[in-house]
This record gives structure tokens, sequence and C-alpha cells, in this order.
């Protein structure tokens, strides 16, 4: 598998899509990560992952109702298990020709597109342009838990430009919440509540 390939695309629609992977890539992808699906013509779709699906199969099911079982037969049905990891993602923005937008894809990706987590620097890239305007994909959201997603994604965010030398990003970010969230009274709440879960709210160091 290449350098910070997640998986392949299983299916996707308009505003997300499901990627598979194996139970071994599980160490990268993680709630609120920064994903990018490199297309043909140059073009970069870019999405958060807001859910990490494993599935029983049939082996599994007659496993847990065996007692002690061996360490090497878990890791064996860990590596060589049939029915992958899914991991759904909602689009946020797309690159072209070297200019990032916040807009959903002009188009969805194709089934086995290749899914890469993203790099500090990709993520700074990213994040850093407009005015966080790929914030409404996320706080439309309806089958995801928002603020936490929002949380997780801030905390990753915030150490990427950390990392570059901009520790202002995430009072930023965090300000562009509220301005956002300022006539959803609770909806405000639960995300600076989850904010602060993550020590984000107030971060400049």
């Amino acid at each position: 598998m290449k350098e910070n390939q997640i998986g392949y695309l299983l299916r996707a629609g308009t505003s997300g899509c499901v990627a598979g992977c194996r139970v071994s890539a599980l160490v990268q992808p993680q709630l609120g990560a920064l994903v990018r699906i490199p297309q043909s013509d140059g073009l970069q779709i870019y999405g958060l992952i807001y859910d990490i699906h494993i599935d029983d199969d049939g082996l599994v099911r007659q496993l847990v109702t065996a007692e002690n079982i061996k360490p090497e037969v878990i890791e064996d049905n860990r590596i060589h298990r049939t029915v992958p990891v899914e991991i759904s993602i909602v689009f946020c923005g797309y690159q072209f020709n070297a200019e990032t937008f916040h807009l959903l894809p002009p188009r969805p990706p194709l089934t086995l597109d290749e899914v890469f987590a993203c790099d500090d620097q990709q993520v700074c890239e990213f994040t850093r342009r407009g005015r966080f305007g790929y914030f409404r994909h996320i706080l439309r959201g309806t089958d995801f838990p928002v603020s936490e997603l929002l949380a997780s994604h801030l905390h990753q965010a915030a150490a990427a430009h950390r990392n570059f030398g901009n520790p202002a990003w995430s009072n930023a970010a965090t300000q562009e919440l509220i301005t956002l969230l300022r006539d959803d009274y609770p909806a405000l709440m639960n995300v600076l509540g989850a904010l602060a879960d993550a020590r984000l709210t107030g971060e400049e160091n």
C-alpha cells in the first residue's frame, strides 16, 4: 500500500463516500481526519472521516462463541478477514489547478479510487484557505455527531498549524464557529463543550 494510503473507494455520492480498508491499515484514519482522493484529471477531492464501521463476518460470529481464543487466531482473522473496515467520509472541498475550493466537488469519485490521509502540510493548505467555508458541510450533517467531529478535526488541524508556526489558527476557527452558530444556542453549546473537552477553546500555544 502506498504511503498515506488508507484504502479504496467502495461507493460515493455528491456529498460523501465510503472507503474500504484492511484492519491493519486502521493506524492512520481516525475521526475528523482530513483525507484526499486524487482524480485522473488533476482534481483532488477532500473530505473528513465521520465514521469508521467494522462489520462482522461468518468466522467472527463463530469465534465469539468459543472459549479462550488464541491470540494468533485473532491476529490471523484481522489480517485476512474478507469484510473490509468501512470509512465514511463527508466531502468538504476540492483542489484544481493548484486552487482550493471549499465547495462540493463537481462530480463524485469512482469505485476503487485511492483514498489518502492528508499530511500536516496538506491539512494546513486546505484549512487556511478562505474563511472556513468547509465548516458548513459539517454543520449541516444529520447522520453523524457534528460537535464531536468538529472537535476531533480541529484538534488535529490545530496541531498541524502549530507545527507550521500558526498557533492562532484554532482561535480563529473557534470564533468562526461561534459566529456561524450564534442563532442556534443548543448546537453552539454542544460544539463549545466538545471543543473544551478537546482543549481547543482559547488555545494559542
